[in-house]
């Protein structure tokens, strides 16, 4: 059975950093690109950052840009998203996702399995 399991939410206080993890087990996704998405309560599902396979291609949304960074490891079947200068508008679940290809998307259609999400709160 394949699963994607994340890891790393939690409370922070505005201004400061998690990392989240994306552990895939069931499978090895060798040669396909990785994602996160967010959501916010009452919002939808919105892109936030994509890494291709080989890891040297990424891409952010402009609200992440310069504060969030998207890793891989592939020996270990994992993907992290730093998340750095954390904002209370940064509060969402924040779900991984693998995609389609070995290049990265940026919209949830070009994912082929997710995770059951991780709670990241920002608040003082």
């Amino acid at each position: 059975q394949v699963q994607l399991v994340e890891a790393g939410g939690g409370l922070v206080q505005p201004g400061g950093s998690l990392r989240l993890s994306c552990a895939a087990s069931g499978r090895t996704f060798s040669g396909l690109a990785r994602g996160w998405f967010r959501q916010a309560p009452g919002k939808e599902r919105e892109f936030v950052s994509t890494i291709s396979w080989s890891g040297g291609s990424t891409y952010y949304a402009d609200p992440v840009k310069g504060r969030f960074t998207i890793s891989i490891d592939n020996a270990k079947n994992t993907a992290y998203l730093q998340m750095n200068s954390l904002k209370p508008e940064d509060t969402a679940v924040y779900f991984c996702a693998v995609a389609k290809t070995s290049f990265g998307q940026i919209i949830a259609g070009g994912y082929d399995y997710w995770g059951q999400g991780t709670q990241v709160t920002v608040s003082s």
